[in-house]
C-alpha cells in the first residue's frame, strides 16, 4: 500500500457502490477511513432481501464494466477472480413486444444483426452505423471524460467541438432513428437511457456510449449476485482497516469557515473528518443536511426550479412454485405505447394503466436464489418520482396486480396460481430508505444541461473539503458511473 497522508481522516457517508470504491481508493492513498452507511447493512441500494428461501438482489442488476470491479482488488494487490465470479450472458436481454414478437440482444454483433433482420434487413446494415457512432462517443465521453473532473467551465468549453461533431445536441432517440427505422427495433436501442434514469427523447446522445459499453466489455452476472459482490467489497475493506459504521443517519454538517469540520447524525453523535466524500443524492445533501444559507450558492447549472430528476421506480419482488425456464436472465417486456407512456412518467407525472417492464430472473443463471424447482424473479416497472401525485399506498398494491396480470397473459401463464412470498418497494420507499430527492431512482436526470459541467460537481466550489461520489454527480448514475465517481474523486484529491 502507498502512503499519502495517514494523519489526515476522510469520513465517507453512504456506502452504494461510488462510497464503498471511494472507501478504497482513499485508504489504498494511506487516509485513514471510515464508512457510514444508514441501513442495517451496507451496499446503499445494493440491498438483499432473503424470504423463505428465495433471495432478490434489490438493486443494481447488471455489470457492464468488471474491469472496474478488478481495479479495486488490484489497489492492495488481490485478485477479483478469486473472490468473485462473474459469468457472461447471452442474450444480453430479449426483447418482448406488445404484439408478441421478440428479439434477442445478443453478445455477438452478427447474431444481433440476425435478430434485426427479423424485423428490417436494412435496419440489420444501419446497426453497423450505429455501432460505429456509438464506438465513438464512448471513445470520447467514457475513456477520455468519464474520470476526469468537470469543475471547469473551459474544461468544458474545450470539449465542445468534439461534442458538436459526436452530435450531443441530438437526443439518443434522434440519434437512433438516424439509423434504424423499424419502431420496435428503435425503442430497443433507444432504452439505455433509461438505466441511468433518463428518457431518450429528452436525454443528450451522449448516454449512447452505453450501447458501445456493453459491445466492448461484455454484460455479466455476478455469481451469488450484487449482494455477493458487497460481501467481499466489504472484507476486502475490512482487512484493509477501513472502519464500518451502520446505522447512521446525517442529520447535519459543521463548519467552520470553509470546510467541514465534522458531522452529526440524528442521534446526536459527532463525527470528526478532514475531508467528506458523500456517495448519497447531492440534492438532498444540499437542501437536508447543508443547513447553511450563506453556503447555499450555485452546485450545479440549473436553479432547483428547473431541475429535472429522473424517474421513480416500482420494484416487484416474488417468487414462484415452478420455473419458467423460457424466460431469459434480462427480459424488457414493452408495452405498446412507448414515448406516450415515458411522457406520462418524466413530464406530466402520472401513473398510466400501461407500462413497460424490465425482469431479472437470475435463478436462469444461478440456482441458489430459489428452492429446488422455484425461480426468483425482480420485476422493475418506470414510474412517476415523487413530484407527481401518486398514493402509493393505494396504488402499490393495484400495479402489483396489473403487472402479474399482464405477465399472466403473455410470457409467464398460469402465474397468478403459482406466484408467492411477492413484496414491492415504491418511489417511497427511496425516500426513507436512501434518501432519494423525491423517491427518484438515479437523482437528476441525464438531460445535457444537468451533465458534465452542468451537472454536481464532484468538489464542491464553496466547501473547500466536500466531494461527492454519487449518481448525482459527474459522470452520472449506473454502475460504471458511480465507480467512475469515484475515481474522479480520488484524482481530485491526488492532485490537491
Amino acid at each position: 500500500m502507498k502512503t499519502f497522508n495517514k494523519n489526515t481522516k476522510i469520513l465517507v457517508v453512504g456506502s452504494g457502490f461510488g462510497g464503498i470504491a471511494s472507501a478504497l481508493r482513499m485508504r489504498a492513498l494511506g487516509y485513514e477511513v471510515t464508512l457510514l452507511e444508514k441501513l442495517d447493512n451496507i451496499g446503499g441500494r445494493a440491498q438483499v432481501f432473503n424470504v423463505n428461501g428465495f433471495r432478490h438482489d434489490a438493486g443494481p442488476t447488471v455489470i457492464t464494466a468488471p474491469f472496474m470491479f478488478d481495479e479495486l482488488f488490484k489497489l492492495f494487490g488481490e485478485d477479483r477472480e478469486k473472490f468473485l465470479k462473474f459469468v457472461p450472458l447471452d442474450p444480453w436481454y430479449r426483447f418482448y413486444f406488445h404484439d408478441g414478437t421478440t428479439f434477442d440482444y445478443c453478445k455477438s454483433v452478427k447474431d444481433t444483426q440476425k435478430e434485426i433482420a427479423k424485423f428490417s434487413k436494412n435496419d440489420a446494415f444501419g446497426y453497423e452505423k450505429l455501432l460505429k457512432i456509438s464506438h465513438e462517443i464512448f471513445d470520447i465521453g467514457f475513456t477520455k471524460l468519464s474520470d476526469k473532473p468537470f469543475s471547469s467551465f473551459w474544461f468544458m468549453f474545450k470539449q465542445i467541438p468534439s461534442l458538436i461533431k459526436l452530435k450531443a445536441y441530438l437526443t439518443v432517440s434522434q440519434l437512433v432513428k438516424k439509423y434504424l427505422k423499424n419502431p420496435k427495433i428503435q425503442s430497443a436501442f433507444s432504452i439505455h437511457p433509461l438505466l441511468v434514469g433518463g428518457n431518450p427523447f429528452d436525454t443528450t446522445s451522449i448516454y449512447a456510449l452505453i450501447h458501445y459499453l456493453e459491445r466492448n466489455w461484455g454484460v455479466y452476472f455476478c455469481i451469488g449476485g450484487t449482494g455477493k459482490i458487497v460481501i467481499e467489497l466489504k472484507k476486502l475493506m475490512l482487512r484493509n482497516k477501513i472502519n464500518i459504521k451502520t446505522n447512521v443517519d446525517i442529520s447535519k454538517v459543521n463548519i467552520e469557515g470553509d470546510k467541514i469540520t465534522s458531522i452529526t447524525d440524528k442521534k446526536g453523535k459527532i463525527y470528526h473528518c478532514d475531508k467528506l466524500i458523500f456517495n448519497g443524492d447531492p440534492s438532498t445533501f444540499y437542501q437536508e443536511i447543508l443547513k447553511s444559507k450563506s453556503l447555499f450558492k450555485r452546485k450545479k447549472f440549473l436553479p432547483e426550479f428547473f431541475t429535472k430528476y429522473s424517474m421513480g421506480m416500482f420494484v416487484l419482488f416474488f417468487g414462484t412454485k415452478k420455473k419458467y425456464n423460457k424466460i431469459a436472465h434480462h427480459t424488457i417486456w414493452m408495452g405498446k405505447r412507448f414515448k406516450g407512456l415515458l411522457k406520462d412518467i418524466f413530464d406530466k407525472k402520472v401513473l398510466a394503466d400501461d407500462f413497460s417492464l424490465y425482469i431479472h430472473r437470475p435463478t436462469a443463471t444461478d440456482k441458489s436464489f430459489a428452492p429446488k424447482g422455484c425461480d426468483s424473479f425482480y420485476v422493475l416497472c418506470p414510474v412517476p418520482n415523487l413530484q407527481g401525485n401518486v398514493d402509493w399506498d393505494v396504488e402499490g398494491i393495484k400495479l402489483k396486480d396489473r403487472i402479474i396480470l399482464s405477465l399472466e397473459k403473455t410470457i409467464m401463464p398460469s402465474l397468478s396460481k403459482t406466484v408467492c412470498n411477492d413484496f414491492f418497494m415504491t418511489p417511497k420507499d427511496f425516500k426513507k430508505d436512501y434518501r432519494s430527492m423525491h423517491g427518484a431512482g438515479f437523482s437528476i436526470a441525464p438531460i445535457f444541461l444537468q451533465s458534465a459541467w452542468f451537472r454536481y460537481h464532484n468538489r464542491d466550489p464553496h466547501i473547500n473539503n466536500l466531494y461527492f461520489a454519487a449518481s448525482g454527480a459527474h459522470p452520472g448514475a449506473g454502475i460504471p458511473g458511480v465507480l467512475s465517481s469515484a475515481k474522479v474523486v480520488e484524482n481530485i484529491i491526488v492532485n490537491e
